[in-house]
């Protein structure tokens, strides 16, 4: 599959796309607008769910081809993410402002829908850099950051990656441009299983994880580990998983079940899904190795569990 037809199978699931970037309105945005419960984000976090721009800079682009991912991991690889492919952030950004318009326009006329919530939807006010392939190996990242946070003045930022260019995040530590929530994915708690599960295109790619957590434990913005739980690949190993996060010292951690979604139900099965309450039970073995973190809150519909670093500063809620 080329680039083109990544492009096609995106288009396909209503992603507004401008170059290698892209944009979407998740199922959240619409239920929000309908005036139904909103995302996990907004209940754990504070951030608007109706004003999130859900986006990525490198979207046809990854350094993974992980089995539970629902896109076609297969075929994003990183040889053609030159530089020069890429359009620089004010470009970017305002580009995909407009194509998050075109995507919301049809509901503005739609019955049931609450016309306040519509009009604020169009001015983006959270920025969640997590959509689709591995934002990092955008180039202009720390530019990015600085122009969404000084130009655009946005209320929240959330950066989700995949932790294998520690590169990357050291230039953004140095250019004082991180964001306001910085998650890094974690799956397996050894090599073996994490090249069975991430499936990495790069070499030293554990290694370069292991670097980049010790990098994340550094961070001066709020730091989560997001943990995507798979029955059958990666339940046991606790002990594994917690040194890990001890390692990354994160403030909180995200216990997420995988979703039997797009891609990934051609690698793995329905199965693999855990409900919430394996979801719960596995962090509650998690924590008996965890004593600095609690449970605080959990959004069952999305079959998620949050934990809290006790000896954290940092609130539960952004604002």
């Amino acid at each position: 599959m080329d680039k083109k037809a990544i492009e096609y199978e995106l288009k396909k699931k209503h992603y507004g796309l401008y170059g290698s970037s892209a944009v979407q309105i998740c199922e959240w945005n619409r239920k929000v607008l309908r005036n139904k419960e909103p995302c996990y984000k907004q209940v754990f976090y504070g951030v608007h769910t109706h004003r999130c721009m859900q986006f990525s800079p490198s979207a046809t682009f990854c350094t993974n081809e992980c089995i539970f991912c629902w896109r076609p991991a297969e075929y994003m690889g990183i040889d053609d993410a030159k530089a020069e492919v890429f359009p620089k952030p004010k470009e970017l950004v305002k580009a995909l402002i407009e194509e998050r318009k075109k995507l919301l326009s049809g509901f503005g006329g739609r019955e049931g829908i609450n016309k306040e919530l519509f009009q604020e939807a169009l001015k983006p006010d959270h920025f969640a850099i997590s959509l689709s392939g591995e934002p990092l190996i955008y180039p202009y990242m720390p530019q990015l950051i600085k122009h969404l946070k000084n130009d655009l003045k946005s209320r929240s930022i959330f950066i989700v990656s995949n932790g294998t260019l520690p590169k990357m995040l050291k230039e953004m530590i140095e250019k004082d441009s991180l964001p306001d929530q910085f998650y890094v994915s974690m799956v397996a708690g050894d090599e073996k299983s994490y090249n069975i599960i991430v499936k990495p295109r790069q070499k030293d790619a554990w290694k370069k994880y292991l670097e980049f957590l010790k990098l994340f434990s550094t961070l001066r913005c709020r730091k989560v580990i997001r943990f995507t739980l798979i029955t059958g690949m990666n339940e046991k190993n606790i002990k594994q998983y917690a040194d890990l996060m001890k390692m990354a010292d994160p403030d909180f951690i995200e216990i997420k079940a995988y979703m039997h979604l797009g891609y990934s139900r051609e690698r793995l099965k329905m199965e693999n899904m855990p409900l919430h309450k394996e979801v719960i039970e596995f962090s509650n073995k998690l924590l008996k190795e965890l004593d600095s973190f609690e449970m605080i809150d959990q959004h069952p519909v999305s079959r998620i569990v949050l934990l809290k670093n006790k000896n954290s500063k940092v609130k539960k809620d952004l604002f």
